[in-house]
């Protein structure tokens, strides 16, 4: 039986268990065998009003691995729907998480979850834990997309659970306390509209506006403008992936926030070379989320989303339908905007326009053709702002060295006409060109020195590093250099 700590570490004040029973289940985390902390992330802690030596505590680290449930907590795991890999299927709900409740904090209200804390009534014979591989990967990278200023769930806390969990072999077991703005997805409207439940989708809208766009309440039309919100969300968001390289690997229905935060870290990885038909998920065999599809299936689950919402656009539902086609209508060109202006502050320009526009895509030809990669080529674009001299770190990166030089010949051009000092560019250019990411085998490095050795070290330096992306770090350089070849790589869901 799971026990109660005797002093609450949360100021809970569960909204979403205050709503009406078909939206949730009860769900008690199921306790382990010897749960030990990995880390608190003690910045968001703060962020929070948390105290991080209270999250570190005995009480506290069974509270994390689900022994025990803190007061003022009301576990329950969302219903919720989904397109995965273009099927719809019903009912998934939360099948391996557990929301314990929301703590109201001065960024507003946060969700604390559970995920990996044992089975759910959704688990579907599943045995609702989490591996720790998998665990340290979303860690990893979700703090690190926050340090990138990215939207995004995060990371509070990890344990290791003393038992193991068994998929292709036995893995060390470990729960993640994840934190969200919420984890209303898409699909949570589709389990509604699937089920022609227009009440409760009428109330899930509402709720979504009073929780994440209050200022749209009193709009002539307040669910059109919901939908049309969360299109420009996306649309922002998705340019903000493209930008740094990101790809979420499995962008299903259910692993998409109405909230615009970037949920669901399974198979994700960053690009190295840069390579729009890039995948690294075992299980897209056919590509459909590779690097360059993103915005389009963003558009495709809106699409699905707007369905859902049709019941409550217009009583008319040719009128209704209207509306709806016509708010995805903006989403290109809300996504063109915002990729195009994000990738031009990358090679320093600020003024989005047609010419300078195609100074950026004919660099991202060169490099696809030369297999630059994509992080360092930007990166040290920046020096050379400042003083051509730097130009040969960047040609470095190219097989085609000639493309390159005729392209950056053209650039520098470019930038003589901009009236602004060449520091002044570096500087700009820096600001939005990471220096580390997480890359793909300093991820599986870190996870393997975890779960084959019991060694954390990796791990603890990794993320010490990711938490200042855009600085030069000289403790952490060889985190920073040109990555080994990992032909074939391929990343899994933790399931």
């Amino acid at each position: 039986m799971t026990a109660s700590v005797s002093t609450a570490p949360f100021p809970f004040d569960n909204s979403y268990a205050r709503l009406p029973g078909g939206f949730y289940a009860p769900a008690v985390p199921t306790p382990v065998a010897a749960p030990a902390l990995i880390k608190v992330n003690a910045a968001l802690a703060e962020e929070l009003g948390l105290d991080p030596q209270a999250l570190a505590s005995p009480e506290a680290v069974e509270m994390f691995a689900g022994s025990r449930v803190p007061d003022g907590a009301e576990p329950i795991a969302l219903a919720y729907a989904g397109h995965q890999f273009g099927q719809f299927v019903p009912q998934l709900g939360d099948g391996r998480a557990i929301l314990l409740g929301e703590v109201v904090g001065r960024n507003g209200r946060r969700d604390i979850q559970l995920k990996g804390s044992g089975p759910t009534p959704f688990s579907r014979r599943g045995d609702g834990r989490a591996g720790l591989g998998p665990v340290l990967r979303e860690y990893i990278v979700s703090e690190a997309m926050a340090a990138l200023g990215i939207p995004t769930t995060r990371a509070l806390a990890a344990v290791t659970t003393g038992e193991p969990v068994w998929r292709e072999r036995a893995l060390p077991g470990a729960v993640l306390a994840r934190v969200a703005a919420s984890h209303i997805r898409i699909g949570t409207f589709q389990f509604f509209a699937a089920r022609r439940d227009t009440p409760a989708l009428r109330q899930l809208a509402d709720y979504t506006i009073a929780r994440h766009y209050p200022d749209l309440a009193g709009a002539a039309r307040p669910h059109l403008a919901l939908l049309e919100a969360v299109i420009g969300r996306q649309a922002e968001l998705v340019a903000r992936w493209l930008n740094v390289g990101f790809i979420h690997g499995v962008m299903n229905t259910d692993n998409m926030s109405v909230s615009g935060e970037t949920i669901d870290y399974g198979p994700c990885a960053f690009m190295d070379a840069y390579d729009p038909e890039t995948v690294f998920s075992s299980i897209d065999q056919m590509g459909r989320y590779a690097y360059a599809n993103q915005p389009d299936i963003a558009h495709w689950n809106l699409a699905r989303f707007a369905e859902c919402l049709v019941p409550l656009l217009d009583d008319d539902k040719e009128a209704a339908v209207a509306a709806a086609n016509a708010a995805l209508s903006a989403f290109p060109a809300r996504f063109k905007g915002a990729y195009r202006a994000g990738l031009l502050a990358k090679i320093g320009l600020d003024d989005v326009n047609e010419e300078d526009v195609a100074l950026a895509l004919d660099l991202l030809a060169v490099m696809a053709a030369g297999k630059a990669d994509f992080t360092l080529t930007f990166r040290r674009l920046g020096p050379a702002a400042e003083d051509a001299a730097a130009l040969e770190g960047v040609r470095d990166l190219f097989l085609d060295r000639e493309a390159f030089d005729a392209w950056a010949d053209r650039w520098r051009a470019r930038l003589a006409t901009g009236g602004r000092e060449g520091a002044q560019v570096r500087a700009g250019m820096d600001r939005v060109n990471p220096l580390f990411i997480p890359r793909n085998h300093l991820v599986e490095w870190a996870i393997t020195a975890a779960t084959e050795d019991g060694d954390f070290a990796p791990f603890e330096a990794l993320t010490a590093a990711l938490a200042h992306p855009y600085e030069e770090q000289p403790r952490f350089a060889p985190y920073a250099g040109l990555p080994p070849q990992m032909e074939g790589y391929r990343t899994f869901c933790g399931t």
